[in-house]
C-alpha cells in the first residue's frame, strides 16, 4: 500500500510541476500539441484496436453485459471520432487570460476579471476508453494538468492512448506529465489520490454509485460528481405519435450502456393505450425488456412489473421501466423524486407544458421534442467533455473548456490608495 502512495505522490508532483508550464503555454503551441496526438492516434490505429480486444476479451470472459462491453469498445469509426473530436478542441477560442466585466469603478479604477487554468485535475473513469483522450485534449487546450485514473475494464486501452496523448506533448515542446495515468486500479489508488491537495484541485469521479460514494466520502479535495444517469422521457398527452416513438427508440436504443440513455419511460394516461402497444412492438423488435406499473401492465399484458427499485435503478442495457401517468404534475414529482438530475425530455406540441416541464424539473439538462441522447458536450458545441455534472457547484450539465477556468481578479490603477 505504500508504494502505491508513493507512487500516486510522484504522479501527482510531476503534473504539478507540468501544469506550470502547460498553464503559460501560448494557444499556437497547446494547439500543436493537440494536433501531434490526433496524428499519433491516427498513425497507431491498429496497435490501439490490438490493445483494446484484449480488454474486449477480458470482459467478456468477466461476464460484462453487451452493453458494458460497448462502453469500453472502439473500432474504426470511434478512432475517427476521437480523432474529430479532438480537432474541435483545437478550433474553439483558448478561454485563457480571456478579461470578462471590466469597468471602471467611481475612483478610476478598472476592474475585471481573468480566466486562468484551475491548475490540476484528477479524473476517475471507469470503462470508457475515449474518456482518456476527450479529458485530456480539454486539460491541454485549457492549460491545465490532469491525473487520469481508468478502470480495470479498459486499462490497455486506456494506458496505450496515454502514451500517445504524452508523445504528442513532447513534439509540440511540452512536458509530457500535463497528463499522466495511475497505472493501478485498485480501490487503493483510489483513496491516495483523493488526499493529494497540495497537488491536486478538483477531483471529478465517472462512474457507478459505489466510485461516486467512495469519493464523495473520502476526498479533501474538492469534488465535482458525475454520476448516475437516471434519465426520463415523459411522452404528453398532446405529444406528436410518430415523433414520441421515434424519440424514445432512440433514447433507449442507440446506445443503451452511456449516462444520458434513457432508463424510465412516463407517458400520459389519455395517450397511453394507443402509444404503448405501438411502441412495445419497437421495441420487441430492438430486443427492450420492459418493466411497468401496474396500469402499463394491464395494457401490455405479459410485461414484468415494476418494483420500486426499479424507478430508481440505471440499467445500462436494454431494459426500461414505464409508468402510466394522469398528468404533467405527476410526471414531474416522479422525476424529481427518483430521477439523478441527469438527463429529462418531455414530447409534447403544447408550448405552456414543455416550458413548465424544463422550470420544473431539477435535472442538470431538460429537453423539449428531442432525445435525452443529445447531453452530450459534443453534441451541445462544446466540442469535447470532462464528462457530465449532476450537482450545482460549480458546474452543471456537460463540463467542456470554460469550465476549466477559475475566475481571478485585476486591477488596474493610476496611484490610487484606500482611504
Amino acid at each position: 500500500m505504500d508504494n502505491i502512495k508513493d507512487e500516486i505522490l510522484r504522479l501527482a508532483r510531476s503534473v504539478k510541476a507540468a501544469s506550470g508550464i502547460l498553464a503559460g503555454a501560448g494557444t499556437a503551441q497547446k494547439n500543436s500539441a493537440l494536433s501531434a496526438v490526433a496524428e499519433e492516434i491516427l498513425a497507431n490505429r491498429d496497435a490501439i484496436l490490438k490493445e483494446n480486444a484484449v480488454d474486449i476479451s477480458k470482459g467478456i470472459r468477466k461476464g460484462l453485459s453487451a452493453a458494458m462491453v460497448d462502453r469500453l469498445s472502439l473500432d474504426q469509426n470511434r478512432i475517427d471520432n476521437l480523432v474529430s473530436c479532438i480537432n474541435d478542441v483545437v478550433n474553439m477560442k483558448d478561454p485563457v487570460g480571456e478579461i470578462i466585466e471590466m469597468k471602471t469603478l467611481p475612483n478610476g479604477l478598472k476592474a475585471g476579471r481573468m480566466k486562468v487554468p484551475v491548475g490540476v485535475f484528477a479524473v476517475i473513469f471507469e470503462s470508457r476508453p475515449n474518456v482518456s483522450v476527450e479529458v485530456s485534449a480539454l486539460s491541454i487546450k485549457s492549460g491545465n494538468g490532469v491525473i487520469l485514473r481508468g478502470g480495470s475494464d479498459a486499462i490497455n486501452t486506456s494506458r496505450f492512448l496515454c502514451r500517445l496523448i504524452r508523445k504528442g506533448l513532447v513534439r509540440a515542446g511540452l512536458p509530457e506529465d500535463c497528463v499522466v495515468m495511475v497505472d493501478n486500479t485498485s480501490r487503493e489508488s483510489v483513496l491516495h489520490l483523493v488526499k493529494m491537495r497540495d497537488y491536486v484541485d478538483v477531483v471529478i469521479p465517472r462512474g457507478g454509485p459505489d466510485l461516486i460514494r467512495l469519493v464523495e466520502e473520502t476526498s479533501v479535495i474538492p469534488v465535482i460528481r458525475h454520476d448516475m444517469g437516471i434519465c426520463h422521457t415523459y411522452v404528453d398527452e398532446s405529444a406528436d405519435m410518430q415523433m414520441a416513438l421515434n424519440i424514445c427508440l432512440n433514447a433507449k436504443v442507440q446506445r443503451p450502456g452511456v449516462c444520458n440513455a434513457m432508463e424510465t419511460l412516463l407517458v400520459h394516461s389519455l395517450i397511453a393505450p394507443s402509444f404503448l402497444p405501438e411502441m412495445k412492438q419497437i421495441y420487441d423488435q430492438a430486443g427492450v425488456v420492459l418493466r411497468g406499473c401496474e396500469k402499463t401492465t394491464r395494457l401490455l399484458p405479459g410485461i414484468m412489473a415494476a418494483t420500486p427499485d426499479d424507478w430508481k435503478t440505471e440499467y445500462l442495457g436494454l431494459t426500461l421501466s414505464v409508468k402510466v401517468v394522469d398528468s404533467l404534475d405527476e410526471a414531474i414529482r416522479h422525476i424529481n423524486q427518483y430521477g439523478s438530475h441527469h438527463s429529462d425530455a418531455i414530447v409534447t406540441d403544447s408550448y405552456q407544458r414543455g416550458m413548465r416541464f424544463i422550470k420544473e424539473v431539477d435535472s442538470a439538462a431538460c429537453l423539449i421534442n428531442a432525445s435525452t441522447r443529445f447531453n452530450d458536450g459534443r453534441e451541445l458545441g462544446l466540442g469535447a467533455e470532462i464528462g457530465i455534472s449532476n450537482q450545482k457547484l460549480h458546474v452543471r450539465g456537460p463540463m467542456g473548456l470554460e469550465d476549466m477556468m477559475a475566475p481571478k481578479y485585476i486591477v488596474f490603477g493610476t496611484g490610487q490608495v484606500r482611504s
